[in-house]
């Protein structure tokens, strides 16, 4: 059975190491965030479970990245703060958190709080997932595309190309790879068709601030390169 990932977002290393090595003998899988500049890219990169939210952090606050997560997921998400005040508690939950515990706690409730919420939350739905490469944002349950807080809605074509140039970041992408993919039951896809989808799809990332990711590999196909 798998284990429920944890991520801890908080700065505090003392505190941060107690909740981990607490937490895991539970049973949890728990990472600590590192690159306070880049939770983001930890967040997708773990795919956690449930996150655990501290409020005062360095270069964004815990807001912004409730706020930012809430964009691309509805993972659970437990504010743990010593901002206890009633403003950042409204705050929390406006941003889209789910619980909040004040600093200083017992490990015991903290731990007896996310027992609760992934139970709500596990029981009745599964995980929501997310691919990303170099900030661009795939939601797999919404089909919906996240770039610089910039959201689109992909069509059902648009999400398949988009997930398979993700899952094969930085490499080409054959035409006829793709058209497998996105051939779907009586429904047959053409040269002319993928070339459309293609078309709307890298408009879509343009927009949205991408700026030019799909590059054409001459007789050979596509690939989904970000350059700096």
């Amino acid at each position: 059975m798998e284990k429920y990932r944890i991520l801890v977002v908080e700065d505090e290393s003392v505190i941060a190491e107690q909740v981990k090595n607490y937490l895991e003998k539970w049973g949890y899988e728990v990472f600590c965030v590192r690159d306070f500049q880049n939770v983001m890219k930890e967040f997708t990169d773990v795919e956690p479970h449930l996150v655990l939210m501290d409020i005062g952090l360095p270069f964004f606050n815990g807001h912004y990245w409730c706020g930012q997560i809430r964009q691309v997921s509805q993972v659970p998400v437990i504010f743990v703060s010593s901002a206890g005040d009633n403003m950042n508690i409204v705050m929390a939950v406006n941003m889209g958190g789910d619980d909040f515990v004040t600093k200083p706690f017992e490990l015991e409730v903290l731990a007896a709080k996310i027992q609760a919420m992934l139970r709500r939350t596990y029981s009745f739905r599964g995980h929501t997932s997310v691919l990303e490469y170099k900030g661009i944002f795939l939601d797999m349950t919404d089909a919906a595309v996240l770039i610089d807080g910039n959201r689109q809605e992909l069509t059902k074509n648009e999400f398949r190309i988009l997930q398979l140039l993700l899952e094969n970041a930085e490499q080409t992408v054959s035409r006829e790879v793709i058209m497998k993919r996105l051939w779907d039951n009586d429904c047959f896809v053409d040269d002319n068709t993928l070339t459309v989808n293609m078309t709307r799809l890298r408009k879509k990332l343009e927009v949205s601030g991408a700026g030019e990711v799909i590059h054409t590999r001459k007789g050979l196909g596509y690939c989904l390169e970000k350059r700096e």
